[in-house]
């Protein structure tokens, strides 16, 4: 019982708690803008500034730090978001970004993967991973 209610505390700490896009700690990139990571989570681009291709990291469909994250970067509602990708699927302009499950799945890929970018809430940044975008909340 302890356990549940320990996990059940983190996990509600967890979807409170504002959104950091994450890279691997040994990217070269310090930072990015809303408007790059627009570009890089829309698909428009695949590559970090400095021309590095990047790995993008997302949560599966239905997830609600992936709604949170989507619809705050974007400022369009997750309806809208998920019809532009279906269209751009079928077209074949672009591919979807790889999709986890969990923080932890997200934060252990972005750790091993020099190219990854994620995002995790703040909360859950560990020192194997670097901060490149905060969201003002």
């Amino acid at each position: 019982m302890i356990l549940k209610l320990l996990l059940f505390t983190t996990c509600a700490a967890n979807a409170t708690a504002p959104l950091v896009v994450i890279v691997h700690r040994d990217n070269p990139n310090q930072q990015l803008s809303q408007h790059q990571l627009v570009d890089l989570y829309m698909g428009k681009y695949t590559a970090f500034p400095d021309g590095t291709l990047a790995k993008v990291l997302d949560y599966e469909q239905g997830h609600s730090l992936r709604t949170l994250f989507l619809t705050t970067l974007t400022g369009r509602p997750i309806s809208q978001i998920n019809a532009y990708w279906s269209q751009v699927k079928f077209s074949g302009k672009a591919s979807f970004p790889q999709a986890y499950q969990s923080i932890d799945a997200i934060l252990e890929e972005v750790a091993s993967t020099p190219d990854a970018i994620g995002y995790v809430p703040a909360t859950a940044v560990t020192e194997d991973v670097k901060v490149v975008y905060r969201f003002v909340q």
